[in-house]
């Protein structure tokens, strides 16, 4: 089984699992030389999808060392990819939320991961959202692209539903799947996985806010939810389409542009059945490039918004262009 300290060591740290992480050890994950990252804190970038205004939230970034945690391909081949890229291993990868305010609702795409890596790692959610105008009580729904920490963490703290008046709307082969521990040792997939669905979860589930969907649903008007199981049983993408413009939230189909648009056969250590992540990752991208898609992508570059394109034999990441202005209905 996988060893016990994945969820923290090698989620989104990439680190050995021989001891627990310490400041030094962080320290030496640093970005190219030469690069200062900003302070943490709120982050956001405003667009809209016809009607729908949409609010890129930032949850913050992580370090991720790839040489541990790709499955089908060479370190040097990683190496040679992130050089293209102008990057060095390990990797700083984005932790992106969306607001939409849709009507009468506000709906909120994944949560981040709350408390669950620490006070250094992520969790800057409720910043964000504050810096967007909203309290967490103001938010009515919540899509849960899947059951990952990263995902769906932030749906607690201390015990206690963080969006109180929300429901939550999530795949039911995830719920199904990561609320059984029994899954854990049948799947070979680390048990840490399930304690903390069970955390996060139960509360909604005690006051009734779970709402699961086993087939392709409008979860809400304009709003339509599809299974793409692989990264996790019930991994889902939530299409949202207004006057004729349409948005794809993709949940976990990629992690690391420039090694897996290039590859997608290129696999992760969190996929749960790696066979059919990289055959979801392989269609989903061919569908995004050929129908000129525009999708969400929580893990891509801050704020995560873009087009797929296909180049030669695999793809590329072309970001969101980028807008500093207040622009009418009319224009």
């Amino acid at each position: 089984m996988m060893i016990r300290s994945l969820i923290l060591s090698t989620l989104l740290l990439g680190l050995s699992a021989a001891g627990p992480v310490s400041a030094a050890t962080t320290a030496t994950l640093n970005h190219s030389p030469g690069i200062a990252q900003q302070d943490e804190g709120a982050d956001t970038y405003a667009f809209t999808i016809g009607s729908v205004r949409v609010t890129a939230l930032s949850d913050g970034s992580v370090p991720q060392n790839l040489h541990k945690i790709l499955h089908g391909i060479t370190n040097k081949e990683i190496d040679e990819r992130l050089a293209q890229a102008y990057l060095t291993n390990p990797v700083e990868v984005s932790i992106n939320a969306f607001l939409l305010e849709l009507g009468d609702k506000l709906v909120l795409v994944d949560t981040g991961v709350g408390q669950l890596f620490g006070s250094k790692l992520g969790g800057q959610l409720i910043e964000s959202l504050q810096a967007a105008g909203v309290k967490p009580e103001q938010i009515t729904d919540v899509l849960l692209t899947h059951v990952h920490s990263d995902h769906m963490g932030g749906l607690t703290r201390d015990g206690q539903r963080v969006f109180p008046n929300a429901v939550v709307h999530v795949g039911k082969p995830d719920v199904d799947f990561f609320l059984d521990p029994q899954n854990a040792e049948q799947a070979n997939y680390d048990q840490h996985y399930f304690d903390q669905a069970e955390t996060i979860l139960e509360p909604y589930v005690k006051a009734g806010k779970i709402d699961t969907f086993d087939k392709t649903t409008e979860v809400l008007p304009g709003l339509t939810a599809s299974l793409h199981p692989g990264h996790t049983p019930g991994s889902a993408f939530f299409t949202l389409e207004s006057e004729g413009q349409t948005l794809t939230f993709t949940g976990d189909i990629v992690h690391v542009a420039a090694v897996q648009l290039p590859d997608p056969s290129v696999t992760i250590a969190y996929d749960v059945d790696q066979k059919k992540a990289r055959k979801v990752r392989t269609a989903a991208f061919a569908d995004f490039a050929k129908h000129r898609d525009l999708v969400a992508v929580p893990h891509m570059p801050f704020p995560g918004i873009g087009h797929i394109r296909k180049v030669g034999e695999g793809y590329e990441w072309v970001p969101i262009n980028y807008g500093n202005r207040k622009v009418t209905a009319t224009e």
